[in-house]
């Protein structure tokens, strides 16, 4: 198969290097019990760029569902820790606060500083001094809220990555990446054709996705660095859905090019096509396991339920039994669990199941969501859903509890892909 590197005409699509129309924004629309009170005072320094970094941090750790911002209005700033008002932060229930600083270094640069202190010990729980550009505050932010929930919670941050999703507007589709929180919204597709199924890399580097341009659903890879992509696989018939291997190699795919609906692989090089399914019924939308497994939706048994199989292909083991439609496989980073697609009641909702007891929970109400995708911590999980008619992204936590939704004023927004954690 000829792999082809190029840019494409702008009439069919354009990189766009600002900010695009579909910046999201967040709502939190329920919480989780035993939350950790915690409170950020505003950040020392003598400009704007204090203040908004302290923000950031705030608002990140007051989504994260398992903490629970505490007001810090009115406390001192600095990092001194003779200047820390713990008794006040006590009676305003804080089990601990951060408390940071953003000085100029000279050059351009900045200086930022941050203690992560508990507040019943008055003792210092962490803290790190980083020297940055004015560009890279916001992502400082993001990095000290990972360290902050890391340390409260003993579980990895996912602030700092980002999220992958497609935009519709009249006349137009787009492939936007933004940072975990909405914010810094780029457009790096634009099409008069749909584009569907991003996914990315593990590494991060690159999405692969299906563009419908020319009327003819194909695979492609888009750096997302460079603005330079990549026709993967063009083929008769339709494709789809296309999933990474675990080590970023190979990708597998639905297809229809041989009759039917199938799954195949092919090498990231585009190289060494091969069908991986024979079934005669509808294999689709793959995704590959940590542990080299694939698991598939297909209706081989009657009835559309999740599958699984080895990487090379071979006989596949049904994975679901509860319910009459089951669909759109993803495993959690730890193996350990999957969440999917139920149709249930004229309802389209997310469930987990958990591999090793088999037990089922229902996370989300419907009446339309889909297309979930796991946070590389595997503690929140994006989806596509409807509110006030508008499709929308959504989280919800793996246990349900914490749920918030993600908007955009002015499109259609759907199929979320969340990043891999920063390297």
């Amino acid at each position: 198969m000829k792999f082809l590197l190029h840019r494409l005409l702008p009439a069919v699509i354009a990189f766009v290097g600002g900010v695009a129309h579909a910046q999201l924004t967040i709502d939190i629309v329920g919480v989780g019990a035993q939350q950790i009170p915690v409170a950020v005072t505003a950040f020392a320094g003598a400009d704007a760029s204090a203040q908004q970094l302290s923000s950031v941090v705030e608002a990140d750790l007051g989504r994260s569902g398992l903490l629970k911002t505490v007001n810090a209005s009115g406390l001192s700033r600095g990092v001194d820790l003779a200047a820390v008002p713990f008794a006040e932060l006590r009676s305003r229930g804080a089990d601990a606060v951060v408390v940071g600083s953003v000085q100029p270094s000279g050059n351009g640069q900045y200086s930022v500083s941050f203690r992560l202190l508990d507040v019943p010990k008055q003792a210092q729980l962490t803290g790190l001094v980083f020297n940055v550009g004015a560009k890279d505050l916001r992502a400082t932010a993001h990095r000290i809220a990972d360290i902050v929930y890391e340390q409260l919670t003993g579980e990895k941050g996912v602030f700092s990555t980002r999220l992958a999703y497609v935009a519709k507007s009249p006349g137009r589709f787009q492939l936007i990446v933004a940072d975990s929180d909405g914010a810094n919204a780029i457009a790096v597709v634009n099409s008069v054709e749909p584009i569907i199924s991003p996914a990315w890399s593990p590494d991060g580097t690159r999405l692969a996705y299906v563009s419908f341009e020319g009327r003819k659903p194909s695979v492609y890879l888009q750096n997302v660095a460079s603005g330079e992509r990549a026709l993967l696989v063009r083929l008769p018939g339709n494709q789809s859905a296309p999933a990474w291997s675990p080590d970023g190699g190979r990708l597998v795919f639905a297809s229809s090019h041989l009759g039917g609906t199938q799954l195949f692989v092919v090498n990231a090089d585009g190289s060494n096509l091969r069908r991986l399914t024979q079934s005669g019924a509808i294999d689709t939308t793959p995704n590959w396991a940590v542990d080299g497994r694939i698991y598939f939706m297909s209706d081989r048994g009657g009835s559309p339920q999740i599958y699984r199989m080895a990487a090379e292909g071979g006989g596949a083991e049904r994975v679901t039994f509860e319910g009459s439609y089951n669909a759109n496989p993803r495993v959690a980073v730890d193996g350990k669990s999957m969440v999917f697609m139920r149709r249930d009641g004229g309802r389209e909702v997310l469930a987990v199941q958990d591999f090793a007891s088999r037990q089922v929970q229902v996370l989300t109400s419907g009446p339309v969501d889909e297309s979930p995708s796991f946070a590389p911590n595997g503690k929140l999980i994006a989806y596509a859903s409807v509110y006030n008619g508008r499709g929308v992204l959504a989280t919800v936590s793996s246990d349900g509890r914490v749920k918030q939704r993600l908007g955009a004023s002015n499109a259609d927004v759907r199929e979320p892909a969340w990043g891999p954690l920063p390297r």
